[in-house]
């Protein structure tokens, strides 16, 4: 078996397990946004709501959508041995891994930007929907319960939302670590973080577990590029 054989059959299998993963992912994507209810019955998610599910399964159905692609692209590209599927792979791998580089870049030196973005754009929201809105109180509840903290960046996101009206002028147990009535100067004194710096002081402290994740990814779509341009100039010397 020649290189360029060996490295065709590679790329198509490596493909071909891209694919039907991606199909996976889809497929589960769309059960779930169809029909939720059974989802939950089946796998027994208690501490999910359904349209908390429901709202992942879009994310599911993304992530599948373009595994798909990128599996079909590389795995015909390489059986069919086709230069213009081979460069469309190229072009969504590159055009990926651009993407995450940039928000890579966005994320570490952009941080503050980003945090007021979120602020301004998250915050509204919560005062006016944050226990009126089933799916968005569920969501935020599970947040803050798992990740332990208090809104996006303190208790006050709260103030005067529904929530904060109809519970007496309190805030979630979240804010104050525990299920009893809240209260502003409860909440001040326990000072819960904000779910923002939460999540970023969490991937600080697991940096060298998200940055061996972040290159082992990298190092998968380069050396993707690498194997179909080769193909690519192989065909293109025949």
């Amino acid at each position: 078996m020649g290189c360029f054989t060996f490295i065709k059959v590679m790329m198509i299998l490596f493909n071909l397990a891209i694919f039907l993963g991606g199909g996976t992912l889809l497929g589960i994507g769309i059960w779930v946004t169809v029909d939720g209810k059974s989802f939950l019955d089946i796998f027994g998610s208690l501490s999910s709501s359904v349209m908390q599910v429901v709202n992942v399964s879009y994310f599911l159905i993304v992530i599948g959508c373009i595994l798909v692609v990128i599996g079909f692209l590389g795995c015909c590209g390489a059986q069919k041995e086709s230069k213009c599927l081979l460069m469309m792979f190229f072009s969504v791998v590159l055009i990926i891994f651009i993407a995450e580089i940039a928000a890579a870049v966005v994320v570490l030196v952009y941080t503050s930007i980003a945090e007021t973005f979120l602020s301004e754009l998250v915050t509204p929201v919560l005062k006016e929907k944050y226990g009126e809105d089933d799916a968005l109180t569920q969501i935020w509840n599970v947040t803050m319960n798992e990740v332990h903290c208090c809104g996006l960046n303190n208790y006050t996101d709260f103030e005067n939302s529904p929530w904060y009206l109809q519970h007496n002028y309190t805030f979630p147990g979240p804010c104050c670590r525990s299920t009893l009535p809240c209260t502003a100067a409860f909440a001040a004194q326990t000072n819960v973080s904000g779910c923002f710096d939460q999540i970023l002081e969490e991937i600080r402290t697991n940096a060298d577990v998200v940055g061996g994740v972040a290159a082992g990814i990298a190092a998968l779509e380069i050396a993707a590029m690498v194997v179909s341009m080769y193909l690519y100039c192989y065909l293109d010397k025949k």
